[in-house]
C-alpha cells in the first residue's frame, strides 16, 4: 500500500514539476512584452491590443502552469494561523481532510466549468472581440482546464503523502527532488 501511494505521488510529480518549470520560464517573456507595451504606449503613444491580450494570456499561462508546482512545494498562499506550529502528524490530517473536502470539490467544479467554457469556445472558433486582438481564445480557455486538472492531480499526490505520514511511513520514502 505504501509503495503504491509513493508511486502515485511520484508519477504525478513527474508531470507537474516539468510543467511548472516550463511555465515559470514564460515570466521573462511576459516581462519583455510588458516593457515593450509600456514603451510603445507612453514613449510613442501607440497602444496595441495584441500586446495587451498577449500579457493576459502569458500571465494566465504562468499562473495556471505553476499552480500545481507551487502546491507541491508548499509555497502557495496558506491562510492558516496554526499550521506552522502543528506536528507533522497533525499537518498530515489537515492536508488529508483539506485535500479531500475542500481542494478536490473546488478543483472538480472549476475544471468542469472550464471544460464547458473551452468546448463552447472551440466549437464557435472564438477569438478576441477586438478586430486586432489575438485569435483562438479557446487555447487559453483550454489552459484553464489543464491547469486545474494538474492542480487536482497534485492534490491527489499530496493526499497520498499525507496518508504515508499518517501510516508512519513517510520517513521511509525520500522526497522527490525539487
Amino acid at each position: 500500500m505504501n509503495d503504491a501511494l509513493y508511486g502515485i505521488a511520484n508519477a504525478i510529480d513527474r508531470i507537474t514539476v516539468p510543467v511548472g518549470r516550463v511555465s515559470a520560464l514564460v515570466l521573462p517573456i511576459l516581462m519583455l512584452v510588458i516593457i515593450l507595451n509600456v514603451v510603445l504606449r507612453y514613449g510613442f503613444g501607440l497602444g496595441l491590443v495584441e500586446l495587451e491580450e498577449l500579457q493576459w494570456h502569458l500571465n494566465a499561462l504562468v499562473v495556471l502552469g505553476c499552480l500545481a508546482y507551487a502546491y507541491r512545494d508548499d509555497v502557495h498562499v496558506r491562510v492558516d494561523l496554526f499550521h506552522a506550529e502543528f506536528s507533522p502528524l497533525r499537518k498530515a490530517v489537515v492536508e488529508l481532510f483539506g485535500g479531500l473536502f475542500l481542494l478536490m470539490p473546488f478543483v472538480i467544479g472549476i475544471a468542469w466549468f472550464a471544460w464547458g467554457t473551452f468546448a463552447y469556445s472551440f466549437s464557435i472558433g472564438e477569438g478576441s472581440p477586438m478586430p486586432s486582438g489575438l485569435p483562438a481564445r479557446y487555447v487559453i480557455k483550454f489552459c484553464m482546464f489543464a491547469g486545474f486538472v494538474l492542480l487536482g492531480l497534485q492534490g491527489i499526490a499530496q493526499i497520498c503523502r499525507a496518508l504515508l505520514t499518517l501510516r508512519g511511513a513517510a520517513s521511509s520514502y525520500p522526497p522527490v527532488s525539487r
